[in-house]
């Protein structure tokens, strides 16, 4: 069970939710450290005096801000970030509503589940249906580890999430950045695109998708760790850049033919006359493959869907 990162309230006019918050998300896979080649010493980082190369305490360091080009810098103790901190009140303040769809994603920073205390069942409940019939989301302020964010409430998955945005002065202008694209779009080219994006549509299902940059780096470890060597011959080469230049419209002709292709012999595959299966023709459900996968210790087949558990057991059997 994960940790709660902020316990408070949320409040909207005069209703008060006592709410724990929990991370919506977590990061997977080995931890990589730095070692001096060919022995077990760790790499660490120090604190040091960039003048004399001596180590500095703790108690000895104070931030700063550097106010103009000179290498001018102010200096602020403690005591001074402490009077400017934004309090440290437990109120995720709702000050008003929005339609959840007008927040672009550019602006989310971090989402957290929250979960009512076990006094807020029912204003918990009843807070997440009205968001939900109205199509609202709750907008407001909390302090979190001694910082302001702003937030939305929204509901998710049967249960009220909190979203930190990131403030309007952070978010830049793409013109700010870059030199947006100007001039006109070919109306042939823009059907065939539409056509293409029409083709190549599918609904969103997550479990589809999976790190193999991931999965590779625990094999490798698991294998070298036995004694082993891993190669993968079938990476894609790196893009240069470089090569025969093929016209837009013939790319995007090329791109629907290849789509179609891959469509009529997926429904020949469908089509055609099953094999006949036998009594003991089992075909193993995801739980079982998993057991296999235990016992053959295959690195990353907790993220794995059936279909990649089926191919890793067969590849390693």
């Amino acid at each position: 069970m994960p940790g709660t990162v902020w316990t408070g309230t949320i409040s909207f006019g005069l209703v008060s939710v006592g709410v724990r918050m929990y991370s919506a998300r977590e990061r997977h896979g080995p931890t990589v450290h730095q070692f001096v080649r060919g022995t077990n010493a760790r790499v660490r980082y120090q604190r040091v005096n960039e003048d004399t190369g001596e180590r500095v305490a703790n108690e000895d360091i104070v931030k700063g801000a550097e106010v103009d080009e000179s290498d001018s810098y102010v200096l602020l103790e403690p005591a001074d970030l402490e009077q400017i901190q934004p309090g440290r009140s437990k109120t995720l303040e709702i000050t008003g509503f929005i339609s959840a769809d007008d927040v672009d994603p550019l602006w989310f920073s971090s989402t957290y589940y929250l979960g009512p205390d076990k006094s807020s069942a029912k204003p918990y409940r009843l807070l997440l249906a009205a968001l939900e019939e109205s199509g609202r989301a709750g907008l407001g302020t909390l302090v979190m580890r001694n910082r302001q964010h702003l937030a939305l409430v929204t509901p998710q998955q049967g249960v009220l999430t909190a979203s930190t945005l990131y403030w309007p002065d952070e978010v830049r202008d793409p013109e700010d950045v870059m030199r947006p694209p100007t001039g006109e779009v070919d109306q042939g080219e823009l059907k065939l695109a539409s056509q293409l994006i029409d083709a190549m549509t599918a609904e969103w299902e997550p479990s589809r998708y999976s790190d193999e940059y991931e999965r590779r780096l625990e094999e490798l470890i698991a294998t070298k760790a036995r004694g082993g060597t891993v190669s993968y011959e079938g990476r894609e080469p790196e893009e240069k850049g470089e090569g025969k230049v093929v016209a837009l419209d013939d790319a995007l002709r090329a791109s629907l033919r290849q789509r179609r292709e891959k469509r009529a012999a997926r429904s020949g595959r469908r089509g055609g006359a099953p094999a006949p299966r036998s009594s003991d023709d089992h075909r193993p459900t995801k739980g079982e493959l998993m057991e296999q996968a235990k016992k053959l210790d295959i690195p990353g087949r907790s993220r794995m869907t059936r279909d990649e558990l089926a191919d890793a057991v067969a590849d390693a059997g």
